[in-house]
């Protein structure tokens, strides 16, 4: 039987509720908040056959954990983890792809940023190698503020093996390197995309650099040698999401 997590904020829930009705066991939201951002959600959930109860402010800082729920928390049902297997079906569902790849995230604090950032971006699917790579704990769950329960995470037995599959499926694979002679600026990221991140100090392992169809680099003008790799990452995500909006 699936475990029960809970999902606030109102983008997080907003997107489980829409994606994933089936999932939501319970809804709680504030009578303290009245605003139209808050009340479309509601009335969007009734729609979908969600009843909301209606607690007090208290409440629901309990049922986050004291995360910023703005006034709205969700029982769900955990998301499945997903495979190489279900990596034809992302990219078929998807008009324009775009994955974001960990290889070797072990702090759990940065895959969870790392997640918050992927569906603030509209990511497809975050895609971790089984081994070498934080699992999704508490910790990484109250990071992502809701995130967890809302982008596809496939976890993969062998990360340059799901890379070449990928390939096969016409997603252009992007390998973030330091040495790279190409900036992210400077590249075409409207189409199927993979953008593979490094592991914290170690970048990405030679297999997986090996793999890459290009590598591009964030173009860093102070002192500091590199990013933390959720700081990084939001960087290059936000550089597709705006490409792909100047596109449109």
């Amino acid at each position: 039987m699936s475990k029960k997590v809970a999902v606030f904020g109102l983008h997080a829930v907003r997107a489980l509720v829409e994606r994933h009705p089936e999932r939501v066991v319970e809804m709680f939201a504030t009578r303290e908040r009245q605003d139209n951002a808050l009340q479309s959600l509601i009335k969007g959930a009734q729609r979908m056959g969600v009843k909301p109860q209606f607690v007090p402010k208290a409440t629901l800082d309990k049922k986050a954990d004291g995360g910023n729920h703005q006034g709205i928390v969700v029982v769900a049902l955990e998301a499945p983890l997903l495979s190489d297997n279900d990596l034809p079906d992302l990219v078929e569902k998807s008009s324009a792809p775009l994955f974001l790849v960990l290889d070797g995230v072990t702090d759990p604090h940065n895959l969870g940023a790392c997640l918050r950032t992927a569906d603030a971006a509209g990511v497809t699917a975050v895609i971790v190698p089984k081994d070498k790579s934080a699992s999704l704990n508490p910790t990484v769950r109250k990071v992502a503020c809701g995130a967890a329960e809302t982008v596809p995470l496939v976890q993969v037995t062998n990360l340059a093996r799901a890379l070449k599959q990928l390939q096969d499926l016409n997603v252009w694979v992007m390998g973030t390197a330091g040495e790279a002679e190409q900036s992210v600026y400077d590249v075409d990221l409207k189409g199927a995309t993979a953008l593979v991140m490094g592991a914290e100090g170690d970048g990405m392992r030679r297999l997986t650099r090996e793999t890459c169809d290009e590598l591009i680099k964030i173009p860093l003008l102070g002192t500091v040698s590199s990013l933390n790799v959720s700081v990084a990452t939001g960087v290059c995500l936000f550089e597709v999401v705006r490409q792909r909006q100047v596109g449109r």
